[in-house]
């Protein structure tokens, strides 16, 4: 980990194009804005996910630490204790029996226990186990209206998110396709996903439901005549009626970095 002692230091890092996305002036006053700790490297959306890994503020608190996440979860668990599962199966598109709350996620069974502890057939990560855990508190049961939209349009997306959201994850995910073309057919094999064919005119779309009633929609256009291949998530419009937007990010950040260790596991 490098760190950071001024805000020298930290400029050097930044794109310095001025782009007031951070919504400072400049890439220097965000500097020194983040040497005070008012800001944060990854309030930076053009700062690589590398970059943030390998730097660290000095003083600042590391983002995101584990500790963080399960301190989160654990507020999660305690409110998810005191719901009545059994009401909330219907809801939330899912079935409740011997003190569990079963429901399909990726494809695969997930487990809300009385206890608000989340289990699985697999391994279950922070980022899969809090956006669960509000889907199951907060979901108003919208079903899907079949209607897509990119992230910014979303009611709260077009705020403080997309911009994280497209640096996140759907500029590493894009590089992951243009290496790993196959991964489409996996995610579709391995996540219970299904073709989109027709969609946006791409020439790749694939559908998976990372909660049951929060499909995504996962469109991929090749390059072609010099142009840049391109990639996109769209959201059913009934999205953040299911799920808190922070949790959505959560959960497609998470859903990156599963996919790039199946690219890894897999080769290309």
């Amino acid at each position: 980990m490098i760190e950071l002692v001024n805000h020298l230091e930290i400029y050097k890092i930044l794109p310095k194009t001025n782009c007031r996305e951070c919504r400072l002036p400049t890439c220097l006053a965000f500097a020194v804005a983040a040497m005070k700790h008012d800001k944060k490297l990854s309030d930076c959306p053009y700062l690589a996910k590398d970059v943030l890994e390998s730097h660290r503020v000095r003083g600042a608190k590391a983002e995101s630490s584990d500790d963080d996440y399960l301190a989160a979860m654990k507020v999660l668990q305690q409110k998810a204790a005191g719901l009545d599962l059994g009401q909330r199966a219907e809801i939330v598109g899912g079935q409740y029996a011997d003190g569990r709350l079963t429901m399909r996620v990726l494809g695969k069974n997930f487990y809300v226990e009385d206890s608000g502890f989340v289990a699985s057939q697999c391994h279950t990560n922070y980022w899969l186990a809090v956006p669960i855990l509000n889907y199951v508190l907060s979901s108003a049961g919208r079903e899907p209206v079949g209607e897509w939209l990119p992230l910014r349009d979303l009611k709260h997306g077009g705020e403080d998110w997309w911009r994280l959201f497209g640096q996140r994850c759907e500029k590493p995910l894009k590089k992951l396709v243009d290496e790993y073309t196959g991964l489409m057919e996996l995610i579709i094999d391995i996540f219970d996903g299904r073709p989109a064919p027709d969609q946006f005119n791409s020439d790749l779309a694939v559908i998976i439901h990372p909660l049951p009633k929060l499909p995504l929609l996962i469109c991929y256009w090749q390059s072609e005549e010099g142009m840049e291949s391109s990639l996109n998530l769209f959201f059913d419009r009934s999205a953040e009626q299911n799920l808190i937007i922070d949790s959505i990010y959560t959960l497609c950040t998470g859903l990156v970095i599963m996919f790039e260790k199946i690219a890894r596991t897999h080769g290309k």
